[in-house]
């Protein structure tokens, strides 16, 4: 009996240790941007509704939000902004943000070259960016068709494999903002 209940506490041990390695991608769109200013579009600020917005969808969203080993964000002030105020809201440390000009990106390509190369010592992730390639790289990931993140939304995907570089087929949870803050 005690050689079984041994062999089980070892299996369990390595299966913990396995489903620890999986990888968990958050894909947050910036909030509601002006268009207002005159400014190029990687300077334009958020609106108010937006700043709003992010800071309740955070709230209410902590336990999608909390729990990542980073944060990667677009350098666009708007993407920044958003990653700022959810951190904030968050109680989050601000070690855990990382501008990458790589997030800067409308296109699909581009933004699947820069998750497939986050590094494995990194199983939870969020990226902070923006459409259409936040919205295709959900269709794409979780092999589901999906037609639109909303400004504030949220895509939470949770994959079986261990390495940044082979994940596919991701289960899909969403976090829209008008069903959120119903």
């Amino acid at each position: 009996m005690t050689e079984y209940y041994v062999l089980w506490l070892k299996i369990l041990g390595k299966l913990k240790d396995y489903l620890h390695k999986m990888k968990r991608l958050v894909l947050l769109r910036h909030a509601k941007s002006s268009w207002d200013l005159n400014v190029s579009d990687k300077d334009r600020p958020l609106t108010e509704k937006g700043i709003n917005r992010i800071r309740m969808i955070s709230v209410n969203s902590s336990n999608i939000l909390s729990g990542a080993d980073l944060i990667f964000s677009s350098p666009a002030n708007r993407a920044l902004h958003t990653a700022c105020i959810m951190m904030n809201s968050l109680g989050l440390s601000f070690t855990k943000i990382v501008l990458k000009k790589e997030l800067y990106t409308f296109e699909l390509s581009k933004l699947l070259d820069f998750i497939y190369n986050i590094s494995d010592d990194y199983n939870s992730v969020i990226c902070v960016g923006h459409n259409p390639a936040f919205t295709e790289a959900i269709s794409h990931l979780s092999k589901r068709d999906f037609n639109h993140l909303p400004t504030s939304a949220w895509a939470e995907l949770n994959f079986s494999q261990t390495k940044w570089k082979n994940i596919s087929d991701g289960k899909l949870k969403l976090g829209i903002p008008k069903e959120i803050l119903k």
